[in-house]
This record gives C-alpha cells, sequence and structure tokens, in this order.
C-alpha cells in the first residue's frame, strides 16, 4: 500500500531537482548573454558616447580612460569581470580560465594604458602591466573560443552546434589575428604610417566584438539546439568535436 506513495514522492522530489537544475542552466546562459551584450556594445558605446561628449574617437579602446567616458569604460570592464567570476563551466578547467579572465580584465580596468608616446609623470609600468593584462584577457578568451566552447556532449553534434562552433573558430581566430596586427601597427616605422586611422582602437574594437559574439551565441540567444532539453545541453559530459 505504500508504494505508490513513495514513487510519488520520488517523482516529486525528482521533478523538483529538475526544476532547480534547468533555473540554474538558465542562469548560466542569462549571464553567457549579459558577458557577450557587454562586449559587443562597449566599443560603440565609448566611441558614440565620446562623440556626443566632443571628445575624438581615441587611439586605442584602453585610451577612454583619459576621458570623461573613463567610468563606462571601467563599470564594463569591472562588470565583465563579475559575471566571469560567477562563472561555473562544466569542469574545473572552465572555472580556472574564467577566473583568469576576470582578474586580467580587473587589470585592464585599474592599470590604465598610457596617456600618450612620452607621458612625463605617468608610471612606465603601469602601461606595462595594461598590455600584459590585456594580452592575457584576450588570450584567455581565445582558449574560450577555440577549446571549451566548442566542447559537445553528444558524438554527433547538432547542426546548430555545427554552426555555432564555425562561429567560435572564426571569433577566436578573429581575435589572435587583431591581436598580431595590434603588435605590427604598434611598431614605430609602421605607426608612422598609419597612426592617424586609429588602426588599433579598431582592432581593439574588432577583438572585443568577436569576444562578445562568441558569449553571445554561448548563451544561446541565437543557434539555440531544438532537439535537446536545457540541462541536457549543460549538465552531460562534453567531448571534443
Amino acid at each position: 500500500m505504500k508504494m505508490p506513495r513513495l514513487r510519488s514522492e520520488e517523482y516529486s522530489r525528482r521533478e523538483e531537482q529538475f526544476r532547480k537544475e534547468e533555473h540554474l542552466v538558465r542562469s548560466y546562459l542569462s549571464l553567457r548573454k549579459a558577458v557577450g551584450i557587454i562586449g559587443i556594445g562597449l566599443p560603440f558605446a565609448l566611441a558614440i558616447g565620446g562623440l556626443l561628449l566632443g571628445i575624438d574617437l581615441q587611439e586605442s579602446i584602453s585610451a577612454y580612460y583619459h576621458t570623461e567616458m573613463r567610468d563606462l569604460f571601467v563599470g564594463s570592464l569591472c562588470a565583465i569581470a563579475v559575471f566571469l567570476w560567477s562563472y561555473r563551466g562544466f569542469e574545473r578547467r572552465d572555472e580556472i580560465a574564467a577566473n583568469l579572465a576576470c582578474i586580467f580584465a580587473l587589470g585592464v580596468a585599474f592599470f590604465p594604458t598610457a596617456p600618450g608616446p612620452e607621458t612625463p609623470g605617468f608610471p612606465v609600468i603601469c602601461g606595462r602591466l595594461h598590455s600584459f593584462f590585456t594580452a592575457g584577457f584576450f588570450l584567455t578568451l581565445v582558449y574560450f573560443c577555440l577549446f571549451l566552447f566548442r566542447l559537445s556532449d553528444q558524438e554527433k553534434p547538432t547542426g546548430e552546434k555545427f554552426v555555432r562552433n564555425l562561429i567560435y573558430l572564426l571569433c577566436g581566430y578573429a581575435m589572435i589575428a587583431c591581436l598580431i596586427l595590434i603588435g605590427i601597427v604598434n611598431i614605430p616605422a609602421i605607426a608612422l604610417l598609419v597612426r592617424a586611422y586609429k588602426p588599433v582602437f579598431w582592432l581593439e574594437a574588432c577583438a572585443i566584438i568577436s569576444f562578445g559574439v562568441s558569449w553571445f551565441v554561448k548563451g544561446e540567444a541565437i543557434l539555440k539546439d531544438r532537439t535537446l532539453p536545457v540541462t541536457t545541453r549543460l549538465v552531460a559530459p562534453r567531448i571534443p568535436v
């Protein structure tokens, strides 16, 4: 006589657990989308907001630290850092990568780039640390795109997953290309020829937007798998595809 009641209780317990897991998964997806939206919007917000305030287009994204757009620049990076620190992926390496990206993002925010090539009184070490944190931040994001984001819980990925993986690859390689090109355009002889076109700003903007797009897609804002429940997409073990 007690068996139906026990089964009912077990069913209710499992249903409640499933709802909790689904809520947790949706929270993670929302977090990823939030990171993506900030990344995509930051270059546009700085450039357009600066122009509305009478600020010329800066030579780099980081140069907005030394303008009235400082609060937006630092605040956006801090928001990204908080989201990354809160991020919990499938495995320990996901969390380590997210925590590293968080630290690098805070370093970019609080160790500003030099206001100009030769600025009296500005600590040289500060500018060097900014470059280090910037490179570390983007390289960690490249690792997400080329490796972590492309893992799958199925031996045969869905059509949507195939397209998402292609986007992750494009975003990762775009960030790598931007980092290489930034190094090239900063070579003194080349910098003299192209500085007026603000190449570093455009390359940094491209890299940040690529980062934002990859996280926006990972948050399943678009190209969501139609055949799998949301908990399966996040919780199941993953394999490279």
